[in-house]
């Protein structure tokens, strides 16, 4: 008997393993070859339409190679049409197959939708069905399932600790700081003929986070910012990219760690070390309070005995870095393109800067009241982010089989949702869309509903205010002091890097005032 069963074993065994390796290929097949036809078929009889999908890279090769041709040389001076130069598919196939098309990340299907109100519907999210998703998987290194990617009860738990601390009286008390962070730059440039503007407003922003958010300065937050822009500059040469067998992502990957995971691992571990040495030293305090800035709010909210207000750690080190990064490169990139282009134009600098006399109170710092009523200020910034928007590309995917518009779109099918492209659309702009016209944003009229610098519905940007504060506050007391022309030396070659930034710096002369 038993050698019966030896025998029926020994037969058995490579049969298994046969049909497991049958159940395998199959599953590698439908997943690399049938799935993306049925899917394309399915999109393509509703309508939408796309480039082919390729064998397991489906069209990153061809995203790769549009875009490293397109920021191969640098743009005309005065030039300012983004969306061929970052997002050069979106420009090309939307000419091809319509304002809304299907691609391909790697296996991945992605539905492309640059029709504003279709991004409207998905971005208002009304019934939950289009949850905010990464792609890349390096991006959740760096922004971790904090305010950005968080859904359900601990999104609206995060979102309410930003509001209080971002907000109303909250918001007031920061201006001092952002006032003191903008003088401290103004000191620096007190004998200087030309700056890097970039350069300089990284460092504004960052001191002014650092201040305001988590009580350190810009000397104690640099490693952190650091960190953060290393782990940034993976997440940008990984875009596009993918691995060539699709399982892998689900599978340890020890053995074929490539040299960006290895050192995408060790910022992780890093940034996280060095919050937490930032919360030990909050929490080093002689008191059970731990202060109304945003880490102190994280902090009693950590501390809080009552579930329902309570945050882990992992909570507070995830909502700190995202606003590390969100306080810091949105606000960089706004700053810098608005100048660049008040340099170009100097008719609007001289209105900006009249208004700014006589509206806000020379002999003293301005307030969050007093910048609140510049109203040609507000003009300028707001077509600098239309032309230049920080958060240019939004994505999300589709939670179960919904409806938008018209189309019924299948689960787990990615969105991207290119800002860029409704913002510079000349259908909604006009055939000057590429053109620095501030008069658009003279009287709040339907173009607003195409105007999304900070996102739409319930997930738009809860910085938003902070951030045009202090956008504000930094112009207004730069215009106070010096005009502004562009250097002779400046080379216009916008890339993307978490945000739009100029490749070569911002050279800016000043004349002081």
């Amino acid at each position: 008997m038993g050698a019966l069963m030896t025998l029926i074993m020994f037969f058995c065994l490579p049969c298994s393993i046969l049909l497991l390796l049958v159940l395998n290929l199959l599953s590698f097949l439908n997943q690399v070859w049938l799935r993306p036809i049925m899917i394309q078929s399915s999109m393509a009889s509703q309508g939408i339409k796309g480039p082919p999908y390729k064998f397991l890279h489906g069209n990153t090769r061809a995203i790769n190679h549009m875009r490293s041709e397109a920021v191969g040389t640098p743009m005309e001076l005065l030039s300012h049409d983004m969306l061929p130069r970052l997002m050069p598919h979106v420009y090309s196939w939307t000419k091809i197959y319509g304002m809304n098309f299907l691609n391909w990340y790697g296996t991945k299907p992605q539905l492309v939708v640059t029709d504003p109100e279709l991004v409207k519907e998905v971005l208002s999210n009304k019934e939950g069905a289009f949850p905010k998703k990464f792609i890349q998987s390096y991006a959740d290194k760096l922004l971790g399932n904090g305010l950005f990617a968080s859904q359900g009860e601990k999104w609206v738990k995060m979102r309410k600790l930003a509001n209080q601390a971002f907000h109303g009286d909250s918001l007031k008390a920061m201006i001092p700081a952002m006032v003191a962070s903008v003088e401290a730059m103004l000191h620096r440039w007190r004998d200087a003929k030309e700056i890097d503007a970039y350069r300089e407003f990284k460092v504004l922003t960052s001191e002014v986070i650092s201040r305001t958010a988590f009580g350190s300065s810009y000397v104690e937050g640099k490693n952190v910012f650091d960190m953060l822009m290393k782990l940034g500059l993976i997440v940008n040469r990984n875009n596009f990219k993918v691995s060539s067998i699709p399982w892998l992502k689900g599978v340890n990957r020890k053995l074929w760690r490539t040299s960006d995971d290895i050192e995408s691992d060790k910022l992780q571990q890093a940034i996280r070390e060095a919050i937490i040495n930032l919360i030990r030293k909050r929490e080093g305090r002689d008191s059970d309070y731990y202060g109304s800035d945003f880490l102190g709010s994280l902090l009693n909210a950590f501390h809080d005995s009552d579930l329902s207000r309570k945050v882990t750690i992992d909570d507070v080190i995830d909502e700190c870095k995202s606003f590390y990064v969100g306080g810091h490169e949105t606000i960089t990139s706004s700053l810098t393109w608005t100048v660049f282009l008040l340099a170009i134009h100097t008719d609007w600098q001289d209105k900006a800067r009249k208004e700014v006399i006589e509206l806000l109170d020379q002999q003293n710092p301005p307030t969050l009241d007093g910048v609140s009523r510049l109203k040609i200020m507000t003009m300028v910034v707001n077509e600098s982010l239309r032309l230049y928007p920080p958060a240019f590309n939004l994505t999300r995917e589709v939670e179960r089989e919904t409806k938008l518009g018209n189309y019924i779109l299948p689960a787990k099918l990615a969105l991207s949702l290119p800002v860029i492209a409704i913002h510079h659309n000349p259908l909604l702009w006009g055939e000057d869309c590429h053109l620095f016209k501030p008069e658009r944003f003279a009287v709040a009229d339907g173009v607003a509903k195409a105007f999304l610098p900070f996102g739409f519905g319930p997930r738009t940007c809860v910085g938003s205010s902070f951030a045009a504060a202090e956008i504000k506050i930094a112009l207004s007391m730069i215009l106070q002091r010096y005009k502004l022309s562009l250097s002779p030396s400046y080379v216009h070659a916008p890339f993307h890097m978490l945000t739009i930034c100029p490749k070569h710096g911002l050279q800016i002369l000043l004349h002081p005032l």
